[in-house]
């Protein structure tokens, strides 16, 4: 069988990023040290021309490489996203590896690469493809976290990322053989038809179970979170801001595709495993964040509760009535998510300056008095990671808690509310720490940084008064997937 333009078609942004990041490999030889900035404007650069032509194939719905990727709304929606993430990280990344002097043009192309994985990955479906996909976004993320070699905490961070990434892989192929050995496909389409057809199993349970948690692992849900707050503290504060982003949106991009296609007839057995999971990790990540002094630990606490809002979203998966609504739900909260955390790592960002030194929640004393602009944009990001308005957070969470209760899981719903007024507690302190204590903090004054955080503090107001187009097109995209 030969590949037809309509192949290709369906893979045009993950083929143009990836050929402009091999080119930008070798073009980055050529570039002087002192002025890796050029390659960093062009890997934005790459990424803009390649946000532009995803958003041209809005309204496009076809497959190819022999039903192995697909092309629809739902990839179109992702991939966007995932971009923007891209383009933020390296506006966050751009001062900061300069002034830690780890400034390499192999850092840029590595992003390039994790995020054409990420997309690859949400348009994946075909579980091998999958795989191939986890791979691509993994492997360039446990170099980045190793990146501020020879510190040793970034070496350790690297290092435990990669042994239980692995580890969490393993789970997948494992889960993928299973599944294959059940339906005799790794195909998404043709699992669904075998399993529509009766021919549903205990193995092919066992198998959706265990490739939930490989994906548990990426997207650090209780009790697969324990690589998270390590990693997150050792590795360079603007990988962490990326990799708390984008593997999130690429982990959730996919459980969605695999169990939306392929795994329908199992989501009345995985409810209550499902509802468990995201008790769990917002109930875990929300009280252990209590007690962290570390700001960047804190803020892996939050990740970890945060993956538990989402995790409600796949709750009501086996109700069809809600299913819709609550999955569009879980895409408008990711995009919430996105921009306040990259937000409030900028904040963290601009404060640090020895990553040898925990950066406390202490050191934001006097910030709201010497800095008022940056002061105000943390508050903002606090505030919508609690759900408090004017914020995305809020209308995320409204969303979500509103289709959690039209399933008919109140309990869980009111857990989500209970957790959320426990998460005011940590974040209102570093807000308190700001405005009613004293102290000198020091701000590096970067432009590109600047810019990242003041753009998302304003995407996370604005947004949030006028949010019915972006749910509409998160309610577009998730058509796609039944």
């Amino acid at each position: 069988m030969n590949l037809t333009p309509q192949d290709y078609q369906v893979l045009i942004p993950y083929i143009l990023l990836t050929a402009w990041a091999c080119v930008l490999l070798l073009v980055d030889l050529f570039i002087p040290k002192e002025r890796k900035s050029l390659t960093a404007l062009l890997s934005a650069l790459g990424l803009a021309i390649t946000l532009g032509v995803t958003l041209s194939q809005v309204g496009i719905a076809q497959t190819g490489f022999f039903g192995m990727a697909a092309l629809d709304g739902f990839s179109t929606f992702v991939n966007a996203l995932l971009l923007l993430s891209g383009i933020l990280g390296i506006a966050l990344a751009h001062g900061y590896v300069k002034r830690l002097g780890i400034e390499r043009g192999e850092y840029y192309t590595l992003l390039l690469f994790s995020i054409s994985g990420m997309m690859l990955m949400a348009q994946a479906t075909d579980l091998i493809m999958v795989f191939i996909a986890l791979e691509l976004l993994s492997i360039p993320l446990y170099v980045l976290a190793a990146f501020a070699r020879p510190r040793v905490s970034s070496e350790e961070a690297g290092m435990k990322y990669f042994l239980l990434g692995a580890f969490a892989t393993g789970f997948v192929v494992y889960g993928t053989a299973l599944v294959f050995g059940a339906t005799g496909s790794t195909n998404l389409y043709a699992i669904l038809a075998s399993a529509s057809n009766g021919t549903s199993t205990l193995l092919l349970t066992i198998g959706a179970a265990l490739v939930l948690v490989g994906f548990g692992f990426k997207v650090a849900a209780v009790p697969f979170h324990m690589w998270t707050p390590d990693v997150y503290q050792g590795a360079p504060t603007a990988v962490t801001a990326f990799m708390a982003s984008g593997a999130k949106i690429a982990g959730f991009a996919a459980l969605l595709r695999v169990f939306a296609t392929a795994f329908p007839a199992l989501a009345v057995d995985m409810t209550d495993i499902l509802w468990a999971l995201a008790a769990l990790t917002m109930i875990l990540g929300n009280i252990v964040a209590i007690s962290q002094t570390d700001i960047k630990r804190m803020l892996a606490y939050s990740s970890i509760a945060h993956a538990g809002y989402i995790l409600m979203a796949f709750v009501p998966y086996g109700n069809p009535a809600v299913r819709e609504v609550s999955i569009a739900a879980g895409l408008f909260y990711l995009v919430a998510y996105a921009f306040t955390n990259f937000g409030a790592w900028g904040v963290v960002i601009a404060l640090e300056k020895n990553e040898e030194k925990e950066l406390a929640i202490t050191d934001y004393a006097g910030l709201g008095r010497k800095h008022p602009a940056l002061a105000a944009a943390m508050t903002v990001f606090m505030l919508s990671l609690i759900g408090f308005p004017p914020t995305l957070g809020l209308v995320g969470k409204f969303y979500l808690f509103r289709a959690v209760i039209a399933a008919g899981f109140t309990g869980l719903a009111m857990i989500g509310v209970l957790t959320s007024l426990i998460s005011a507690y940590y974040y209102l302190r570093v807000v308190v720490t700001m405005y009613m204590k004293d102290g000198e903090p020091t701000v590096e004054r970067e432009t590109w940084l600047g810019l990242a955080t003041g753009v998302t503090a304003a995407v996370t107001v604005v947004a949030s008064l006028v949010p019915q187009s972006l749910f509409a097109w998160a309610s577009e995209a998730v058509l796609n997937l039944f």
